[in-house]
């Protein structure tokens, strides 16, 4: 609860004036006068920003009255300030200017008061008279419980949140990191855009944070701490770090943290020893930091389904991430291929690289061989890799291979272009987890496999299912198999853009 600082003993010769401001011929702005919520900026912080204030020529009143112009707060939650305000029972509330701290800051700096500007108000988010607005309906915490179409109709909220969550991600905080994607995966689950903060009432994973970033969206169109995090120096140096294939977040912070700014302060540094995949990641950066078509996907489908039949008749290929999920772009294209022949899957991905290879179109390969062991399953906790045979390649797709052309640059006059493209080779008896698992979206995965454990006592990865309660594994032979068993409603493919 909000609460005026108590005033300080005076002596009695004092007039009560005189304990509010300092002395006339220091003041500078009489036309301005301030109060300085404490709550959030605590007693010691307030009474430091007063003195500051008084020594610059600012009237700083102790008690709140209606005589005040400003009042600053630093806790931006509007609708409990408000309510405090409401309850101070003050005749002029309407002509006082109900501040966040960056105008205190900003005029401290100049040395006067800076003129207020949309972004430094907290405004009355109060609800008015009239009916309250109708809530959204209410929908699972489980993303594996909704259906999620690649129409998001929230965007504007959902991609604030995945600034957010990267930013905290580079600084390994997993916590809020994932409660800000929980809260992005709920909102892109909804039918349609959320009109106000009260529309949010019963939804699950929405905290106070994410409440109040989306608070300052509806009300401004921005959110500033997503536009302070984009304006991040360190923040926009592990993004563009970490978008070079092979660079992950750690790499990105040790470079930082040595004072590179650029690729090409990486590039000049003699220290500096790239490994096989960064310096392919750099080498052909431009193309594979541009999406990928699905055309492009359908081309390269047709080149793997090629050598997948040329080594066994009975090869299966599937087409398996965002473009199985129904997206027209991708970052690289994923693909699971295998057998019915169990124990022949292990030597399909060396065979295929020795094909693409005399073909003349691998331009980069990184082979994992198999270290699946059934004798270790299942995995307890979420990785993002599983333990099948797989690969990650660079390949050279040429435009005459694609319908349509290529997704060229502006200006490239190139007749092909460089491509991501993973590759997993899974044993027949374990395909069904591993499409399941390599479908995504990653959000969904995580939901699923924590409904298996929190809601049924299971344990389910890429690999298995594993009833805890019966101590058995469950077998499937298809995605639907896998639901089942969770006594959960199959949802397609389309509906997993969690």
């Amino acid at each position: 609860m909000f609460h005026a600082a108590m005033v300080p003993r005076v002596r009695k010769r004092s007039r009560p004036a005189e304990a509010s401001v300092p002395r006339h011929d220091e003041v500078k702005f009489e036309d301005v006068r301030l109060y300085l919520v404490e709550r959030k900026m605590g007693s010691s912080r307030r009474s430091f920003l007063t003195q500051l204030a008084r020594s610059k020529g600012f009237i700083v009143d102790n008690v709140l009255s209606d005589m005040v112009t400003h009042v600053v707060s630093e806790d931006c939650q509007a609708s409990s300030l408000w309510t405090w305000l409401k309850d101070c029972a003050l005749k002029n509330l309407s002509n006082i200017q109900v501040l966040d701290i960056s105008w205190f800051t900003e005029s401290m700096r100049e040395g006067r008061p800076v003129a207020v500007e949309t972004r430094h108000l907290i405004q009355d988010t109060l609800p008015t008279e009239g009916p309250p607005p109708t809530p959204v309906a209410a929908v699972s915490q489980y993303a594996c419980q909704r259906r999620t179409t690649i129409e998001n109709n929230n965007k504007i909220f959902t991609d604030a949140f995945e600034v957010l969550a990267e930013s905290y991600e580079f600084s390994e905080l997993e916590g809020p990191c994932l409660a800000f994607r929980r809260a992005a995966s709920v909102l892109k689950s909804l039918p349609m855009a959320v009109p106000c903060l009260a529309a949010t009432q019963g939804l699950p994973c929405l905290g106070e944070h994410t409440k109040a970033v989306m608070e300052e969206i509806l009300r401004y169109g921005r959110a500033f701490e997503v536009e302070k995090t984009l304006s991040d120096e360190r923040y926009q140096t592990l993004k563009l770090f970490t978008s070079v294939f092979g660079v992950g977040p750690k790499t990105a912070e040790k470079w930082y943290r040595r004072g590179l700014r650029s690729f090409s302060d990486i590039l000049a540094e003699p220290s500096i020893q790239l490994n096989q995949m960064q310096q392919s990641g750099f080498l052909h950066y431009e193309d594979i930091s541009r999406a990928v078509s699905k055309a492009e996907a359908r081309a390269l489908g047709n080149i793997i389904d090629e050598a997948v039949h040329a080594i066994t008749p009975d090869g299966i290929l599937a087409l398996t991430g965002g473009f199985r999920r129904g997206k027209e772009f991708g970052h690289d294209v994923d693909f699971i291929v295998t057998t019915p022949e169990l124990g022949m899957e292990t030597s399909l991905i060396p065979i295929i690289i020795n094909r693409l290879t005399r073909q003349g179109i691998l331009l980069y390969c990184d082979y994992q061989a198999s270290t699946f062991d059934k004798s270790k399953l299942p995995c307890h906790r979420f990785e993002a890799m599983d333990h099948f045979a797989k690969c990650f390649l660079i390949l050279r797709l040429e435009g005459s291979q694609v319908e349509g052309g290529l997704n060229s640059a502006e200006g490239d006059s190139r007749d092909w272009r460089a491509v991501r493209v993973d590759l997993v080779s899974p044993p027949m008896d374990r395909y069904a987890f591993a499409l399941l698992g390599w479908t995504g979206s990653r959000q969904f995965e995580r939901d699923l496999r924590r409904f298996a454990r929190m809601e049924r006592g299971m344990l389910l990865d890429n690999h298995a299912l594993y009833d805890k309660t019966k101590k058995e594994f469950l077998a499937a032979t298809t995605e639907r198999d896998i639901f089942a068993h969770l006594g959960l409603e199959y949802i397609e493919p389309w509906q997993r853009n969690a």
